[in-house]
């Protein structure tokens, strides 16, 4: 393993704060109160602009360059975050944008490197200067040493850290893993994102996340999350300053391969709360931006609230809260529709599938699992991320529990495991989609498919339930999810084993003893 490099005393003396269960359904994702009126005020028109912007800045006249090895690169798109303009022949463009738009930025196209900062986290981008009429910007590019129509992904889900100590963990088991998954993937190129809530509230331990980066080794773009805002913000403009300053704009895209990626903000801060939102100037920049890919290509989105996710179905109710999801959903799902659309999404702390708007939408497991509270996530998946692989046009993926094999892709227990169903084996498959199946056998003997059922994970249950656990996070609870599959217990087996097949052919198997 890596050495450690030891936090400075700054970072372990961040605050640690202790949050009660009433503190954190106030300001957490969970909280709806007093942003419906606001939600519904936005999903009527939702391409007007966002309250509280003026709409009014100073113009300023970019003038620039996209190059690489000193030579022009033509038709290369440039924005900043409304309009989208594309380089000439020669590579130079031109654009009249205004002094608070804040940045000016290339959509790096694919065969050419990602550009980044010292650290390894994206840096596509330059910042307008407000107290100038007329700047020049340069955008210089370098080609790829290896083909970029065979790639990967790491897409890390809510890191959330939130004092040196969590930090810690993120650096001594997180960045390993993810080391070593960049190892196996080999010779294809790889880049990350972080889905968002990339931080718990603590903006001071953003160079500390940058460190991790570095020591990951490939180049990282970031998602903005609702813990990783100005709070003490009254407008959702200034919310993202502190983000902004170490990682650039909220919004924008880049190509790898054959697949067309998309960085979006959804959460839509109103001074005293949140809720999922697109805002006008978002939807607007992304009309102009798919407008330059072709229909039918793969499209990525990457955005941290779940866009719908299942979290309200599997509580009974029709509609999702306002913090939960994305209010203006049907603008966004209109845009995709020409393409073959993936929405990655993080936000719950839980894996799954949801197929809406012609869109296949992946709710990522957590990095720090149930808030570093233990080994696993709400729906007792554990601790870990995703990879992503492109070859051409076809995308596929799995998920990676932290301090496990690629192939550990599920968990069995015994009867009576689950009080519910006492005399019936239980596995939870927790990166199930409707193209799996998932089998058992009775030593050695098939004995068909497993019955999936709504449930939860008995080890969520044992870590989780009641008001004093977990211990570091007691207000996390065990959830109801819809990956767990059950099985009758058959008098007199020694071993169970179950098997599941993927999407993709990929077959997993894990095998219990019985008493």
């Amino acid at each position: 393993m890596a050495m450690i490099e030891p936090l400075t005393k700054t970072e372990t003396e961040a605050p640690a704060r202790t949050l009660s269960r009433r503190t954190f359904l106030r300001s957490g994702a969970l909280a709806a109160g007093g942003v419906a009126a606001l939600a519904d005020r936005l999903l009527a028109a939702p391409y007007d602009p966002v309250p509280g912007h003026t709409g009014i800045a100073r113009p300023v006249r970019i003038r620039g360059m996209v190059r690489a090895q000193g030579r022009g690169v033509g038709r290369v798109a440039v924005s900043d975050g409304l309009q989208v303009v594309d380089s000439d022949a020669d590579g130079r463009f031109e654009l009249v944008t205004s002094a608070d738009r804040g940045f000016v930025w290339v959509r790096v196209p694919a065969g050419y490197e990602i550009p980044t900062n010292p650290s390894g986290t994206a840096r596509f981008y330059e910042r307008i200067d407000p107290g100038q009429s007329e700047m020049s910007v340069a955008f210089d590019l370098a080609p790829l040493d290896v083909s970029d129509e065979r790639h990967a992904l790491l897409l890390l889900g809510d890191i959330q850290t939130e004092t040196g100590e969590e930090m810690a963990r993120f650096h001594e088991r997180s960045v390993p893993d993810l080391r070593q998954a960049v190892r196996e993937l080999g010779d294809v190129h790889v880049f990350g994102i972080s889905d968002g809530d990339i931080m718990f509230d603590n903006l001071e331990l953003y160079p500390e996340y940058e460190r991790g980066v570095s020591r990951i080794g490939v180049p990282f773009f970031q998602v903005i999350g609702n813990h990783d805002l100005d709070m003490e913000s009254r407008t959702d403009e200034g919310s993202t300053d502190t983000f902004s300053r170490h990682f650039g704009p909220r919004y924008y895209s880049f190509d790898r391969g054959a697949v067309h990626y998309v960085v979006l903000d959804d959460v839509f801060w109103h001074g005293s709360g949140y809720l999922g939102y697109l805002d006008a100037d978002a939807l607007t920049w992304l009309a102009a931006d798919l407008d330059r890919v072709e229909a039918g290509a793969p499209v990525i989105v990457a955005t941290h609230i779940p866009v719908l996710g299942s979290y309200h179905a599997r509580q009974g109710r029709r509609s999702p809260d306002p913090p939960a999801a994305v209010m203006n959903r049907e603008a966004l799902y209109r845009l995709l529709e020409p393409f073959r659309a993936h929405i990655l999404t993080g936000h719950t702390h839980e894996l799954e599938h949801v197929f809406e708007g012609g869109a296949h939408e992946h709710v990522a497991g957590a990095i720090c699992g149930a808030w570093w509270s233990g080994p696993i996530c709400h729906d007792g998946a554990p601790n870990g991320y995703c990879v992503y692989e492109a070859a051409g046009e076809e995308i596929s993926w799995r998920y990676k529990s932290t301090g496990f094999e690629a192939t550990h892709q599920m968990r069995i227990y015994p009867p009576g495991s689950d009080p519910s169903a006492p005399d019936e084996i239980v596995a939870n498959v927790w990166d199930w989609d409707p193209e799996w199946t998932v089998r058992w056998f009775a030593d050695g003997d098939p004995r068909g498919l497993m019955a999936r059922r709504p449930g939860r994970d008995p080890q969520s249950v044992e870590l989780h339930s009641g008001d004093d656990l977990p211990a570091h996070r007691p207000w996390v609870e065990p959830r109801v999810t819809n990956h767990m599959f059950y099985a009758p217990a058959a008098a007199g087996v020694a071993e169970v084993r179950v098997e599941a097949t993927d999407r993709f052919g990929r077959v997993y198997s894990e095998t219990l003893r019985l008493p």
